[in-house]
């Protein structure tokens, strides 16, 4: 099969989105499919063999400087000119404004591809595929109505609820397009009951497939650090719960040597390096990021323990690739996350989300049960062979493609009698 992939950005290291690129086209690729990722800014890094496709925007929130106003000789078209407005009226444009471009480029293109995949998308250019004579697959990894909800309730300042509001106002386009897309991929029974919840989406529609952890992510070979801890999430996103475990670990390091070391790059100032120094353990909490993937895992099997705080997830790939690692693990007991590690006990102590006593109970507890800890690493490494493979993925992917191509096939035929 010939497949374009549209993501209308793909950080690679961190975001589940860019990885989920990555890995499902290489593996794609193996399978002998022929793969093209169109995609914004951050563009993805892609395997030897995949294609990829580059849809520039303005690029408005790139580091270090989100938020900028462009100079004019950077505006190409009105979609542009759409793009900055929106920022500038506080909303979100790029999921609108890719799929406007996108559409464009495949409408001059619908003779190169058999099926096209949105990866999250939905804006409204996605509605126009299909009927220029592409059959459309789409992936929602989680509503984004759970963050939507956590930052608002988070967030005591009424013009920033106001702004909030502005900044999510794109939800109601992809609820529009959820509703009508064709069939939707999405990684847990959790991720697709909230899907049907709060986008409307028929739940016949959607159908549940795990992602898949590399084969790069292996347990170390090296001694574990004493006292490490580690999480990897966006440190100001409040639905990753960084505050509740940076306030768990400053209680945790009044009695311990302990070190927690955090895969993120927080924003300069903002309400994470703000709490650090209210927490006054600055020289305790260390960031990385920038890494190559071996340096990566490599940190990964350095900690006794990592956390993974989330308020929500539709899935945590990071929590799956620290059980590759063999890395125990303390989590909390929401959205997806019981799905990834199994029961509680299993190769993880779930916590109740937002929660800072029991969560610091948890991390003394698990740091002085070696035993518990060794029983967890080999359990969470044993779950992820199991379950967690991308090849598998890719095959029960393709599977829906061809399964979509059949489809609309049959109803082009049906409406041409």
């Amino acid at each position: 099969m010939r497949i374009a992939m549209l993501s209308y950005r793909s950080k690679p290291h961190c975001g589940g989105q860019g990885i989920y690129l990555r890995h499902l086209s290489r593996e794609l690729t193996a399978l002998g499919h022929t793969v093209e990722v169109f995609s914004g800014q951050p563009y993805p890094e892609l395997d030897e063999g995949v294609a990829l496709t580059k849809v520039p925007s303005l690029d408005l929130y790139r580091e270090p400087d989100p938020f900028r106003v462009p100079r004019l000789k950077e505006f190409r078209d009105r979609v542009d000119v759409e793009e900055f407005a929106t920022m500038c009226a506080a909303g979100f444009p790029e999921p609108k404004t890719f799929s406007t471009r996108v559409a464009r480029l495949l409408a001059e293109r619908t003779h190169d591809f058999d099926v096209v995949h949105d990866n999250q998308v939905l804006g409204y250019g996605m509605l126009k595929i299909e009927r220029m004579g592409l059959p459309l697959v789409t992936t929602i990894h989680h509503p984004i109505t759970f963050d939507r909800r956590i930052d608002i309730a988070q967030t005591r300042n009424p013009w920033r609820k106001f702004t909030l509001s502005r900044w999510y106002g794109f939800l109601r386009m992809q609820g529009r397009v959820a509703r009508r897309a064709r069939r939707i991929m999405t990684p847990s029974e959790t991720s697709k009951r909230d899907i049907a919840n709060d986008f409307g989406v028929d739940p016949a529609r959607m159908q549940v497939i795990l992602l898949g952890v590399d084969d790069g992510f292996q347990p170390p070979t090296s001694p574990r650090v004493p006292g490490r801890i580690l999480a990897m999430a966006s440190a100001d996103a409040p639905m990753k719960g960084i505050a509740t475990l940076l306030e768990a670990f400053a209680k945790l390091r009044t009695e311990r040597d302990v070190e927690l070391i955090l895969v993120t790059q927080p924003k300069p100032g903002g309400r994470t390096e703000r709490l650090i120094d209210k927490l006054s353990i600055t020289d305790s909490v260390r960031f990385v990021n920038g890494i190559s993937d071996a340096e990566l895992v490599e940190l990964m099997g350095s900690a006794e323990i990592a956390c993974v705080p989330s308020l929500y997830e539709g899935f945590s790939l990071p929590t799956a690739e620290l059980m590759a690692c063999a890395t125990p693990l303390i989590a909390s007991r929401a959205g997806a996350i019981p799905e990834v590690v199994g029961p509680d006990g299993f190769c993880a102590d779930l916590v109740t989300p937002g929660d800072v006593g029991e969560l610091e109970a948890a991390l003394a507890a698990l740091l002085d049960d070696p035993e518990r800890r060794a029983r967890y690493a080999a359990n969470g490494r044993r779950r992820v062979d199991e379950l967690f493979s991308w090849r598998a993925v890719a095959a029960k992917v393709a599977k829906v493609y061809e399964e979509t191509i059949a489809e609309f096939d049959e109803e082009k035929t049906s409406a041409d009698r």
